[in-house]
Order: structure tokens, then C-alpha cells, then sequence
């Protein structure tokens, strides 16, 4: 077999997992109830956070918070605070993709 087969958890409940994590990229499946969030951080890569279902609320830098819903994909550049939260009725459930992974930053190159 080539291929190489990776699993998410397909739930309604609070999941924060690593999908894949390797020298090319990382991939992390998230899902948050109403009223939950992820502690303020920094982005340690590129990010690309599709949104699959629901409303995630991000507020980045010193901007204003913003709300962008299913269907969207939104770019977050290396080392931009972040707050995201689900402040919405319906679960929250996104994909956070990392190009290149944050071991390329660890590393102490640069792009």
C-alpha cells in the first residue's frame, strides 16, 4: 500500500487532536461546544483553519473579533495572537492546517 490512511474522531463532544504531524505539515481536528475556546496563543506556523461546521469567532492581534462560518478557510500568518471561541448555538468543528509544520520554525529557520 502507498497510501498513507489518517482518522479524525466524528463527535459532537469537545476533541482536540493531532491528525498528522511530521516535517512536511500538521494537521489538528478540533471541536468545540457553545461557549468553549482554546487558550490565547500565538500561531506557530502558516495557518490555514477550514471551517467545516459552525461559526468560529477569532480575534487576531489587537484586531476586532470576527466571525467567519462553514464554508470558509481562513489564513492566519506566522506568530499573530490569537483568541478563537465558539460563541455560537451550533457545534464548531475545524480543520487547522500548518504549512510548513512548526518544526520547521523550531528548527530556527526562517521564511
Amino acid at each position: 500500500m502507498i497510501e498513507k490512511i489518517y482518522s479524525f474522531t466524528r463527535t459532537d463532544d469537545r476533541v482536540i487532536e493531532k491528525i498528522i504531524a511530521d516535517d512536511n505539515l500538521a494537521i489538528n481536528h478540533m471541536v468545540l461546544k457553545k461557549g468553549q475556546a482554546l487558550p490565547q496563543h500565538f500561531s506557530n506556523s502558516n495557518v490555514y483553519m477550514v471551517i467545516i461546521s459552525g461559526t468560529v469567532t477569532l480575534q487576531l492581534a489587537d484586531q476586532p473579533a470576527q466571525c467567519y462560518p462553514a464554508g470558509t478557510i481562513v489564513n492566519i500568518p506566522y506568530n499573530i495572537k490569537m483568541n478563537l471561541s465558539n460563541q455560537h448555538e451550533e457545534t464548531l468543528e475545524f480543520f487547522v492546517v500548518k504549512a510548513p509544520s512548526p518544526s520547521f520554525f523550531e528548527r530556527g529557520k526562517s521564511r
